[in-house]
């Protein structure tokens, strides 16, 4: 099911909007809101999901077998493979910046 987008501006608020856009840093009032130096119980990511694509593909079973004896009941494996995957992805791109 596909969410609803919120409804459009009005002109007022768009304007309201770039008026506050434009304000310097220090003229801006912030003495009601308490500065968080506490981010112990923070969560990351929490608001990001990123974009998945099905499909199918053809691990060997050893592979396979290994990332589920690495999670609780063979549970979230595909999500420590993605993760496996999208860290050679990054050494890789470092690799050819350096290079």
């Amino acid at each position: 099911m596909k969410k609803r987008n919120s409804s459009r501006l009005t002109a007022r608020q768009r304007a309201e909007l770039d008026a506050l856009a434009a304000l310097p840093d220090d003229r801006i009032d912030t003495l009601d809101i308490p500065e968080v130096r506490d981010w112990s119980g923070a969560k990351r990511g929490l608001f990001y999901r990123p974009v998945k694509q099905q499909l199918t593909l053809r691990i060997d079973a050893d592979v396979v077998a290994w990332f589920k004896s690495r999670t609780p009941k063979g549970a979230g494996y595909q999500t420590q493979m993605n993760e496996a995957l999208r860290e050679h992805v990054k050494r890789q791109a470092r690799n050819r910046k350096a290079g």
